[in-house]
């Protein structure tokens, strides 16, 4: 059975309040890290929580453990600056069909 966690990212304390997601510094870098992520299988679903600007984000990842996100994550050029970790729960899929 596949294992899937929801992993929530927050600004971090280079985040810039004045100015949305996409104009944060590095997004392009930061977009193609996760993008890639998700070319691998890695990252199923992914965006931001409620205001697309500002809000949080939530990444769905199909992986066996939470080590493995830390690491991966790490590799991402906004961890622990524009953006940190707030969360990294298994999620239990018991409705639906998970993709793939």
């Amino acid at each position: 059975m596949a294992d899937y966690f929801l992993v929530t990212e927050v600004p971090g304390p280079a985040w810039d309040r004045s100015r949305p997601r996409r104009e944060q510094d590095g997004w392009d870098e930061h977009a193609q890290f996760v993008d890639g992520l998700s070319r691998e299988g890695l990252v199923v679903f992914g965006g931001p929580l409620g205001d697309p600007d500002a809000g949080p984000a939530l990444l769905v990842f199909h992986t066996e453990s939470e080590a493995d996100i830390r690491r991966w994550l790490a590799d991402d050029p906004w961890m622990d600056t524009i953006l940190r970790i707030e969360s990294i729960l298994p999620w239990s899929i018991w409705v639906g069909t998970p993709p793939g």
